[in-house]
């Protein structure tokens, strides 16, 4: 079915009423009146011969049609914006949205960002570090940085780094401690990780032993810094803890280096052309992450690259 160009103010009016799911917002964002708003839904289900919203006393909500529809309509008029930005490219100050874990951002990603902007002072960044993954829809995130394993439908991920885990713990707790069995004797500090301490005592061929009831935090930066104030011992990814590492907060426990099932990517929608902004962002982050310190080896870098002088 081809949609008649005098249609398409109302496919944006829908596309917004679907965004907040309540006409009278929609009418907010669009500076109508809520019967306007009504009336242009109104005139697309007639010309589709579909119902897209449910009506009832609380509001609406989208039907499966309407639904589908919302997620066509958002993805090209995100396409539209998109390229609209990159008509102007010497507009001035560019925002890129990034959505990303607020673990990586603490520990890993805010020291080396006064490099990025001093590179590139036309770039503004928002970054979000909310524990959802945000929908890659109109006004939502450019690209994100997640700790996955590498594959989520209808995106493009661009590998980062691979991770690791190791035994983490305050110096004035890791007084004593000589052998990997020792630490079950210790507090314990967990996170939301899919792998633990269970999985870290069996690769130190460490069995029987009673693990104590742990401490537990949903952010694994948090469970670093309750490790450094010496809570207990906290299992910590490679990356993250290079940071605590150098500042002599946190020092290493002996026993192996386990490798992490997930790693980190950068990722954007297959369907939307990246902004120069966001190419640029990624170019940088792949670089950074390719030269960046093996936090269980402070101070040694991946063999296979370093950075150009």
């Amino acid at each position: 079915m081809v949609i008649r160009p005098a249609l398409l103010p109302a496919l944006a009016v829908f596309a917004a009423a679907a965004r907040h799911q309540n006409f009278a917002h929609a009418a907010e964002e669009l500076h109508l009146t809520a019967s306007a708003v009504s009336h242009h839904v109104r005139r697309l289900e007639s010309l589709l011969g579909s119902t897209l919203f449910q009506r009832h006393a609380r509001g609406v909500t989208l039907t499966p049609e309407g639904r589908q529809l919302a997620d066509a309509a958002t993805a090209a008029l995100a396409d539209v914006s998109a390229v609209a930005g990159n008509l102007r490219p010497d507009a001035g100050t560019r925002v890129l949205k990034i959505t990303t874990v607020h673990s990586l951002v603490h520990c890993w990603l805010l020291p080396r960002l006064p490099q990025f902007f001093a590179a590139h002072p036309d770039i503004r960044l928002e970054i979000d570090s909310t524990p959802v993954f945000a929908r890659f829809d109109e006004g939502g995130p450019d690209i994100a940085v997640r700790y996955g394993p590498g594959q989520w439908p209808g995106l493009v991920a661009h590998h980062l780094m691979d991770d690791a885990m190791f035994p983490v713990a305050s110096p004035r707790l890791a007084g004593g401690i000589s052998e990997p069995q020792q630490i079950a004797a210790l507090p314990l500090i967990s996170d939301l990780t899919q792998q633990g301490w269970r999985d870290w005592f069996r690769a130190a061929g460490v069995r029987g032993v009673e693990l104590p009831a742990m401490h537990n935090f949903s952010d694994s930066s948090d469970a670093m810094r309750a490790a450094a104030f010496g809570i207990g011992a906290a299992l910590a990814r490679r990356h993250l803890a290079l940071e605590w590492l150098q500042r002599g907060e946190l020092v290493r426990l002996p026993g192996p280096v386990m490798k992490a099932r997930f790693s980190y990517y950068v990722v954007y929608p297959a369907h939307r052309p990246l902004s120069p902004a966001a190419s640029r962002f990624i170019d940088w982050i792949k670089q950074e992450a390719q030269d960046a310190p093996w936090a269980d080896e402070p101070g040694r870098r991946p063999p296979h690259r370093r950075r150009k002088a």
